[in-house]
């Protein structure tokens, strides 16, 4: 298999070299494979999803090399995919054309954008929203459309900055079913960020455990449990069991760090 994101000893200093400069992440070695589905879970502040912008070239590092399938990632491609916590759609636009707005700043035409917008959608299950506007879909539908935007790029790799964060508990495990499905179809990586020891048990092939900021990889815990997963198995249970025991120090470490700027 090759290698989809390749990060050695990579570092980031935010505001370097000015009074405000603090460490996010140092010396993180991680290669995720073409087609893996990577979650990177630890506590807040960490430095996950400043990974996840440095992987997407929206950021420099400060330190380390990183490249995707062999180039050296300097600036943001359309193979490399953001979806944000938040789904940033424009409310003034129809979902077809916010799902295919990264196409129209080409010049492929109208009537092109639509005909992949249907594609796309009705991988996502939501053909019928194609004229609808985002303020008519709930919360899990606007996430649909923004998977479905990704897609429109035919990225090859998956960048998710906790995008169920916001959705109840069942919208949020129908959501990672779809996921799965999603990335199934598209066969691109995933790295998937997350604070839930379960959803990372549900995703993952892989769960990357980062300590309290600076990050570095503290363990890399392989998920050898057959999809689809039965969250009361007894093999997920210890898996929990596991991933709450090491990360259980961190996020104290990450508390009193709080309280201590507090």
């Amino acid at each position: 298999m090759s290698t989809s994101v390749s990060c050695k000893n990579v570092g980031k200093i935010w505001a370097a070299g000015t009074p405000r400069a603090h460490e996010a992440l140092r010396g993180v070695d991680l290669e995720v494979e073409d087609g893996e589905f990577v979650v990177l879970l630890g506590p807040s502040g960490c430095g996950k999803s400043t990974l996840l912008y440095l992987v997407a070239g929206l950021e420099e590092a400060t330190s380390g090399e990183m490249s995707s399938f062999g180039q050296s990632i300097t600036d943001p491609a359309p193979d490399r995919s953001l979806i944000f916590q938040e789904t940033s759609l424009f409310p003034w636009l129809s979902v077809w054309q916010n799902v295919t707005f990264g196409l129209s700043l080409g010049s492929i035409s109208d009537k092109e954008r639509k005909e992949i917008a249907t594609e796309v959608l009705t991988k996502v299950g939501l053909r019928a929203a194609l004229d609808k506007r985002p303020h008519e879909l709930s919360g899990g539908m606007r996430q649909r459309v923004a998977v479905a935007r990704a897609l429109a790029m035919e990225p090859k790799v998956l960048l998710m900055d906790e995008p169920f964060a916001a959705l109840d508990v069942q919208t949020r495990a129908k959501m990672q079913d779809f996921l799965l499905d999603v990335w199934r179809d598209a066969k691109a990586s995933v790295l998937f960020v997350t604070h839930h020891i379960d959803e990372a048990v549900a995703l993952a092939d892989r769960v990357v455990v980062f300590t309290s900021r600076p990050g570095t990889i503290k363990e890399i815990v392989p998920v050898n449990l057959p999809r689809p997963r039965d969250p009361f198995a007894p093999e997920a249970q210890d898996l929990r069991k596991h991933l709450t025991a090491i990360l259980s120090e961190e996020v104290d470490k990450a508390f009193a760090e709080q309280e201590a700027l507090a």
